[in-house]
């Protein structure tokens, strides 16, 4: 290996962890498995990850891809792809490419595959090759490459699922296994996703009339995007505040249920909150500093369930009505109820891209306890 690629691998992660009461599950229609290796550069220098991908597809939106991001030293990412404009959908193996640049920026490649939707998605001989100082490109070595260190225990061994920086994620609906490849001994991994509802479609239950159901539709759309993001928050990020003046992902969750529970009796009940309704609610409606010292030391679990039975009674109160219902006006307002719940998505859609930012800008562990370091030092 010449020195340029001596100089680009400086150092291969390859995390191994085991099942434990602390490995948490989520829901989602996505699932990735990672590797990663740190990387640096003075110039722009080209790589390229390949790998074999078949699909057994058990609907049309099941689709597989490999996927590649670059994280920058400034904590912002450089080059990502993930394939959705070009997805693995065929019933047979075939050779997938992806080609990306790294420059003097670059601190990692994070490198894998990924599954979406419903069926059975194959992967096999994944390569990593950097361009050396003479244009060729020179192989990576790789921890597990072609999968044949069984999948134990739900987990694929030299591969991290999730999409890196540290974590396991593990997904409710997708089960990981080794199976042997037809003809010979060697082995490959087997993805299957099951039961996983499409959310990228907007349509109407017949639980509904029309409108209504396009309105939940879109609603639950939006609940589903933020409980997805901040499901795997432990408590430290969950708490984190930006800043003295910021509010925290929990509170903001709590804010979220709030202002749905007050357009529930606004739209449902033509009327403002009743005394015990502000006690309950006007904290996280409100916000602010008694917000900040009230929604803090809780799992993420516990604003989301709140969040959640709020909406079971939005969509209880919906059943009992219809499209007409829509083009009504509380007295004295100056908007009918569709309106109102339009807001109420703009409202949610306007707070998930906070939430995104705000994860974006949550430390690492380390990073954070030398942050408290040198708050107690200034002090």
């Amino acid at each position: 290996m010449n020195k340029i690629i001596k100089l680009l691998i400086v150092l291969a992660i390859f995390h191994q962890y085991e099942i434990s009461a602390q490995t948490k599950k989520v829901s989602r229609d996505w699932t990735s498995f990672t590797q990663t290796i740190e990387v640096k550069t003075d110039k722009k220098t080209k790589f390229k990850l390949q790998g074999l991908i078949k699909v057994d597809r058990t609907d049309t939106t099941g689709v597989a891809a490999l996927w590649a991001r670059v994280d920058n030293t400034n904590g912002e990412s450089g080059f990502f792809d993930n394939m959705m404009d070009r997805p693995a959908t065929k019933n047979e193996w075939n050779t997938y490419t992806i080609e990306g640049e790294i420059d003097k920026n670059a601190k990692s490649i994070n490198f894998g595959g990924l599954c979406l939707n419903n069926g059975k998605f194959y992967f096999d001989d994944i390569k990593l090759s950097i361009q050396s100082k003479k244009g060729d490109y020179e192989p990576i070595s790789l921890t597990n490459a072609s999968f044949e260190d069984p999948v134990k225990n739900e987990l694929i061994p030299g591969w991290n699922q999730g999409v890196g920086r540290g974590k396991v994620v593990l997904i409710k609906e997708f089960t990981a296994q080794s199976i042997k490849n037809d003809g010979n001994t060697s082995k490959s991994l087997l993805i299957e996703g099951k039961n996983i509802v499409n959310s990228y479609v907007i349509k109407t239950d017949e639980e509904f009339s029309p409108q209504i159901g396009v309105m939940i539709s879109m609603l639950n759309n939006l609940s589903t995007r933020v409980e997805r993001r901040v499901q795997d928050l432990d408590i430290r990020q969950t708490d984190h505040l930006m800043d003295e003046k910021a509010n925290r992902i929990g509170a903001l969750i709590m804010h979220l249920a709030a202002a749905e529970v007050y357009y529930q009796v606004y739209t449902f009940e033509k009327r403002g909150f009743n005394e015990e309704e502000k006690e309950k609610w006007m904290t996280a409606l409100d916000l602010g500093e008694k917000a900040r010292d009230l929604y803090k030391g809780k799992p993420i679990d516990y604003y989301l369930n709140i969040y959640k039975e709020v909406r079971t009674k939005t969509i209880e109160e919906f059943k009992k009505r219809n499209d007409s219902w829509l083009n009504d006006m509380r007295p004295g307002s100056i908007m009918n109820n569709h309106y109102a719940w339009f807001h109420v998505m703009e409202h949610q859609s306007s707070h998930l891209g906070q939430m995104l930012m705000m994860i974006k800008r949550i430390p690492e562990e380390k990073e954070q306890k030398k942050i408290e370091v040198k708050k107690n030092i200034d002090q």
